[in-house]
């Protein structure tokens, strides 16, 4: 049994990780701009500032892509490209640049999907409050409502936010990536919900334009799975994996506080005791803006850990890892089962055709003797993963699409250019492009519709 006949088989990338073009033709910077840019920030002082140059060499990518057999394609668009003060002002090259993208992409009969942010925060909205702003939610709606004019007659797929508990926990708690701040909780859990306004706004101006718009909303966590096969250990880890920690410096890690206001309309009951002080006033009024219907709901995931039952307030324990399990490049453990049980567990709750929107491995990619860049560990991740997906979608879960992250190696984050997570290998000092023996088994699936797997 295969998936399903209308399966979203697809690659993903980020503005940000792949354009490049960081000054050029009139695009405004960024927070990643000025946070690659500061000493210290991103390993060995890495940046964006070409990257792939996919901004400059995006007819050669897709021509790659239709090579390669990627039917679907997720990009993300920069918003200070388009906005360079993040509001107001419109920048025309910008907006020329991502309808070239698009109309490359459908004359190749590869199907655009918009992820409006994937973390590029105008650098001068920054300047004036960013996401703890309260007209930070107006200012995601004006270019939402920008894209959805401009790009909408011939894209119909959406995504708003990528992983909203990165970008505010990350950049605004730990200060791992950018802008780099480490705020107290009453800082953050505000910047929280006004991204949920935020999303919420961008939902209502994509349906008022778009006829037929497919939306979804594209948060991560990281899957609990059940240390064994008895209903105890499985019980405790669908508590676990919806759990809101009492832990001011790890309360954005969850999946429940990011998507039961979206999808349900309102806030964990446990997640309000522990963090509905530092709401903001009158926050129940904003409920009805952050609950918008959803045609997909979507989930980035990479690794899981084992939970087992416990006789604790919690009623869990979540394990530490074998000695010795398998990890990836980027040291993340390989645990193939967390798509069966975030599949699972995801669809039990929120019921929504399920669609993961980022998987994928850091490998040690070099290039051979021969040319050729030979990434088995990659195949294999990629092939236990996904046969732990499509167990779920046998069982009844409505599982609905797949991309693989990513399709270029690229700029990853605070680790820079130290991570390949591409099936296709970039030489950064030559911008050669080099499809992986991953990129070649990835296309033997997509034609099978993963039969083969």
């Amino acid at each position: 049994m295969s998936f399903r006949k209308d399966f979203i088989w697809g690659t993903a990338t980020a503005s940000y990780q792949i354009e490049g073009g960081a000054f050029d033709d009139g695009k405004g910077l960024s927070v990643w701009d000025r946070f690659s840019h500061t000493k210290g920030k991103v390993f060995e002082d890495h940046n964006g500032d070409i990257s792939c140059d996919h901004y400059h060499r995006y007819e050669e990518d897709l021509a790659l892509l239709k090579r390669l057999g990627i039917r679907n394609y997720r990009f993300s668009i920069s918003w200070p490209r388009l906005l360079p003060e993040g509001k107001g002002r419109i920048n025309q090259k910008g907006l020329d640049y991502y309808n070239r993208l698009i109309d490359g992409l459908l004359e190749r009969n590869i199907r655009p999907f918009i992820t409006l942010f994937h973390w590029d925060y105008p650098l001068e909205l920054f300047k004036k409050g960013g996401w703890e702003n309260p007209n930070s939610p107006k200012w995601f709606e004006e270019y939402a409502a920008l894209c959805a004019n401009e790009y909408g007659d011939r894209v119909k797929d959406f995504i708003p936010l990528n992983e909203p508990p990165c970008f505010i926990g990350m950049g605004h708690v730990t200060g791992e990536h950018a802008p780099g701040l480490k705020l107290p909780l009453s800082a953050s859990i505000v910047m929280g919900h006004n991204a949920l306004i935020s999303n919420g706004l961008a939902i209502r101006a994509i349906r008022s334009t778009v006829k037929g718009a497919n939306i979804g909303y594209a948060p991560n966590f990281n899957p609990m799975m059940p240390a064994s096969d008895s209903k105890e250990d499985i019980d405790a880890a669908r508590i676990a994996y919806f759990y809101v920690p009492e832990d001011p410096e790890n309360w954005y890690w969850n999946v429940s506080w990011w998507s039961d206001p979206v999808i349900f309309g309102t806030y964990p009951e446990q997640g309000l005791k522990n963090y509905g002080r530092y709401l903001p006033k009158n926050w129940q009024d904003d409920m009805s803006i952050i609950k918008q219907r959803l045609d997909f709901y979507g989930q980035n995931i990479y690794q899981g850990q084992y939970v087992k039952s416990a006789q604790n307030e919690k009623g869990f324990e979540v394990l530490k890892h074998k000695p010795g399990i398998a990890k990836t490049a980027s040291e993340w453990p390989v645990t193939p089962d967390c798509l069966y049980w975030a599949a699972k567990y995801l669809y039990e709750r929120y019921k929504l055709p399920l669609i993961i929107t980022e998987n994928g491995m850091a490998d040690i990619d070099t290039v051979f003797l021969d040319g050729k860049v030979h990434d088995i560990s990659r195949i294999d991740y990629l092939h236990k993963y996904l046969i732990a997906l499509k167990t779920a979608a046998k069982e009844g879960v409505d599982v609905a699409g797949y991309f693989q992250w990513s399709f270029l190696d690229n700029f990853e984050w605070a680790r820079g250019y130290a991570d390949r997570f591409g099936i296709v290998y970039i030489d950064y000092d030559t911008l050669e492009r080099i499809p992986k023996d991953s990129a070649y088994w990835y296309k033997s699936v997509i034609e099978t519709n993963g039969e083969c797997l």
